[in-house]
């Protein structure tokens, strides 16, 4: 699939570290938006950001006088405000589904993700947090048999949120290994990397991270 450019005039700081500005930065390629992406240091934020989000917090999306400084907000507006591919489901039973799909990746996944590259925890909380997360993985490799995408025959707002997950995996010393069990899902992590939206996401951190 190619990635068509839709003008726009949209800023969008964004932490090349965080999963959470990379599934923006998924979205606004699978959509083509054409955007200003400004790579921020988290430690070394601009002046600016702190007048424009009140938290100071990364990723913010400026759109002309709107402000977003909520990744899944920012998915859902971009969805909405560019509405082909269409990310979400139309129906609003599936829409919710999708919802709960991503609290669930938010409360299973990415806790784990953030507090093992946050490197704050002892040596056995993080073995501990690895060893959850690569198992919680694991169970739900049968799934990617049935379809080809996270519960779906399309690539949906879900797999923008599972994406950084797994590309951020080596980073996180997890491996996944080539087993006849887990081969469902090594084909949809292999499926989800080949996309060009998701490459077209990549920050010079990322790129360095598998």
């Amino acid at each position: 699939m190619g990635v068509v450019a839709k003008r726009s005039s949209m800023t969008f700081y964004s932490d090349g570290t965080s999963q959470y500005s990379h599934r923006v930065r998924i979205v606004l390629a699978e959509k083509g938006v054409t955007v200003e992406t400004i790579d921020v240091d988290p430690e070394h934020k601009p002046e600016d950001l702190a007048s424009l989000n009140p938290y100071n917090t990364l990723p913010t999306l400026v759109d002309r006088d709107l402000v977003l400084y909520e990744a899944n907000i920012m998915m859902e507006y971009l969805d909405e405000r560019f509405p082909h591919p269409p990310l979400f489901p139309v129906y609003p039973v599936a829409r919710a589904q999708s919802r709960l799909w991503m609290y669930r990746i938010q409360r299973d996944w990415c806790a784990s993700v953030d507090f093992i590259m946050s490197g704050k925890g002892t040596a056995a909380e993080l073995d501990k947090a690895r060893k959850e997360l690569r198992e919680s993985l694991t169970s739900i490799a049968p799934i990617f048999s049935e379809k080809p995408f996270f519960m779906s025959d399309e690539f949906t707002i879900v797999d923008c949120c599972v994406t950084p997950i797994l590309w951020r995996l080596p980073a996180l010393g997890i491996e996944l290994p080539e087993t006849k069990a887990l081969q469902p899902l090594l084909d949809y992590r292999a499926r989800l990397f080949s996309r060009d939206s998701v490459r077209a996401s990549l920050s010079e951190q990322e790129r360095e991270m598998l």
